[in-house]
């Protein structure tokens, strides 16, 4: 090791131990702290830097609202700012983002699109300064829709005119715009998507009109030609319909199941059809109501209406009124032509001279106008034609039974089964049920129809009688296997109580002669020592009478000892 390093660690080395424990306390937790703010502030200089979604805050909250849920839907990071700003991970993700609101119209209003480029240049000229705006503006739209997820390349021309004095003298500012869309996309055929694009480029350029932006594809296809769309957007509108069609069909299809199934059983209810008509079209209704001008309204705490009381009335407001009257009284007089001329006088009114009459006439004309209240009623997107539902409800099959409470089985060894169906009160209540749950309505043609219909259970009773073999099988096996465990027991406990007989005769056998060899070789010892005469005795003649004198010094010396002993040897035996 090097020589600097050993003396440098021998100091270190010294100068600890020199120290006292507080001492080194302090210095680990002094160490700890330093490490440790080292390392928070490597991550904090290592963490990704938030980009602004829009260069402006956002104080209107519902339109925060409608932003921060789109951004919830993609699933990307945000963070909001104390001046209501919003912050996206990094640059990419925010120019994706800009063009989903730009698409769905989410942009705030009065967000300003040259925020980006508000940064002033004293060297260069106004004309650089439009040209670069130009660029800029250019450059930015090209990022934003090649962000797009169905957008794989893009090229953007923007044409802006000079000013004019006159407003007549001005040319609209135009746009092109060429996509490539990437493969498997539906941009093309996409109307909204397409209009999204319109707008993002309609937001970034100022005094751009959405009739002056032409799309196309890489093959020269106007896509935001909508004129030529509209078979699409029929199939469209044709795919939503099915759509709704087949969810109110699934929901009602459930709420029916799930009232059925939780009464019948969950394999006795089966939906055989449940069609639905919806009507999607358009309907915008005006009604003009005219109702009278109350003088004395009606009293809510009341409990009789004042309104249609004695006294008061209904009025109405006189808009035009003419009166027409004529009298006429004496005796009328038809002129006649000139003097030898006949007159012009009708053959009637000839008859009438001379008569003394009297002729009144009256004529009133008055128009009256009440309170009148003008309704624009909109009709829901979608409203439903026709119901139509049919449903099929199984019996019950019911086992039969003898009198000792078994299943009868048929020879084929089958049970035997009886069908009971529903009665005509169950399928008046099946129907009045799903009746309620579709919102049946005999006027506009609803159709329910519920019958009980025997499904085939053929498969369910040939597995129930299998089982059911089984199961009385392994009774029977069971049955047998007790019984021969219970002969198995009784022949042992014979054949032990045989065997101990035998062996007990055997042993009481086996002593009578031993006894009867002890007393004769007792006998033939006696018989010699009186005689005097010496006897010799076998080895095991000897150890077997030491013993015999040693197991009876033993009983007498320790009586309940042996006692014992033998209490042991009967248990074992």
């Amino acid at each position: 090791m090097n020589p600097w390093l050993t003396q440098i660690l021998e100091r270190i080395t010294t100068v600890w131990k020199k120290w006292t424990v507080t001492q080194k306390l302090i210095f680990i937790g002094v160490l700890v702290g330093v490490i440790g703010g080292v390392v928070l502030l490597a991550a904090l200089s290592s963490a990704p830097s938030m980009v602004p979604l829009l260069y402006r805050s956002i104080p209107n909250e519902q339109e925060m609202a409608r932003i921060t849920q789109r951004l919830d839907q993609e699933g990307v990071r945000y963070e909001l700012t104390s001046d209501q700003r919003i912050l996206v991970p990094d640059e990419k993700t925010a120019k994706r983002l800009r063009a989903i609101l730009a698409r769905e119209n989410l942009i705030p209003k009065g967000t300003d699109p040259w925020q980006i480029f508000d940064v002033e240049r004293w060297t260069i000229t106004d004309f650089e300064r439009n040209v670069n705006l130009r660029r800029a503006i250019t450059r930015s739209l090209e990022q934003h829709i090649t962000a797009l997820d169905d957008v794989d390349a893009a090229s953007v021309t923007i044409v802006m005119p000079e000013d004019k004095l006159f407003a007549e003298d001005r040319h609209p500012v135009t746009a092109s715009i060429i996509i490539t869309p990437k493969p498997g996309s539906d941009i093309t055929q996409n109307r909204k998507k397409i209009e999204g694009i319109v707008r993002l480029v309609q937001y970034a350029v100022e005094g751009l009109k959405p009739e002056n932006i032409t799309i196309t594809d890489q093959s020269g296809l106007v896509l935001n030609d909508f004129s030529g769309l509209a078979d699409v957007d029929r199939l469209e509108l044709a795919k939503r319909e099915m759509k709704t069609t087949r969810e109110l069909e699934a929901q009602y299809k459930k709420s029916i199941l799930a009232a059925l199934r939780q009464i019948y059983g969950e394999d006795r209810v089966q939906i055989i059809n449940l069609d639905i008509t919806l009507d999607t079209s358009k309907k915008k209704i005006d009604t003009e109501e005219h109702f009278p001008i109350v003088i004395n309204p009606d009293n809510p705490k009341t409990p009789y209406d004042e309104s249609a009381m004695e006294g008061s009335k209904t009025l109405s407001i006189t808009l035009s009124k003419e009166v027409t009257e004529e009298k006429f009284e004496g005796t009328g007089f038809n002129p006649e032509g000139p003097p030898g001329q006949e007159g012009q006088t009708p053959p009637a009114y000839k008859d009438l001279q001379n008569m003394v009459g009297r002729y009144s006439k009256n004529s009133v004309i008055q128009n009256e106008v009440v309170n009148t209240r003008k309704i624009q009623e909109e009709k829901a997107p979608w409203e439903i034609r026709r119901v139509t539902c049919a449903v099929a409800i199984d019996g019950v099959w019911k086992w039969k039974y003898n009198d000792k409470g078994e299943a009868i089985l048929r020879k084929d060894g089958s049970i035997e089964r009886e069908y009971v169906p529903l009665t005509e009160s169950d399928i008046a209540k099946a129907k009045a049920l799903i009746e309620h749950a579709i919102g049946y309505n005999r006027e506009r043609g609803d159709s329910v129809t519920v019958q009980n219909v025997m499904f085939d259970r053929t498969a369910q009773h040939q597995k129930e009688d299998r089982e059911y073999r089984a199961k009385l099988q392994l009774q029977r096996t069971i049955l047998y296997i007790m019984l021969s465990v219970a002969i198995l027991l009784v022949s042992f406990i014979v054949f032990r109580l045989i065997s101990r007989e035998l062996e007990r005769r055997r042993r009481l056998r086996e002593e009578e002669l031993a006894r009867q060899h002890q007393a004769m070789r007792e006998a033939a010892l006696r018989a010699a020592e009186e005689e005097g005469a010496e006897v010799e005795m076998s080895v095991e003649e000897r150890a077997r009478l030491e013993l015999q004198e040693n197991a009876i010094n033993m009983a007498r010396e320790h009586p309940e000892d042996v006692a014992q002993l033998i209490r042991t040897w009967l248990m074992e035996e």
